[in-house]
């Protein structure tokens, strides 16, 4: 696809998607936030294309952040579909990442 193809999609249309989205809210200034980086690149080896994981940043966007009640970071949000399967907020492990993730999706596999 050339440049001009592609369209970057707003948060709304991905998380919206037919693909499982994990978003993990954060802030630059935050300590566990930093510890975060390398657990989710984990995720992402572990787990490939079947989910997208994206980063959003809680000081440039605070409407998006008070949206969806984060009230502390890091703040993990599960969405399929536009619906959230899952929340928690605070440092957590690859392993148990993915298992949240496959436990999430098989408990709403009709969406």
């Amino acid at each position: 696809m050339t440049q001009t193809e592609t369209k970057k999609q707003t948060f709304s249309e991905i998380v919206k998607g037919d693909k499982p989205v994990l978003v993990d809210f954060y802030a630059d200034w935050c300590g566990p936030c930093k510890m975060m980086a390398p657990i989710l690149q984990d995720l992402k080896r572990r787990m490939g294309d079947s989910v997208h994981i994206i980063k959003i940043d809680t000081e440039k966007n605070p409407d998006v952040a008070i949206h969806y009640q984060v009230r502390g970071i890091p703040n993990l949000i599960l969405f399929k579909k536009g619906h959230i399967l899952w929340q928690q907020a605070g440092v957590m492990q690859a392993a148990y990442l993915e298992q949240i993730i496959n436990q999430k999706l098989e408990e709403h596999a009709e969406l």
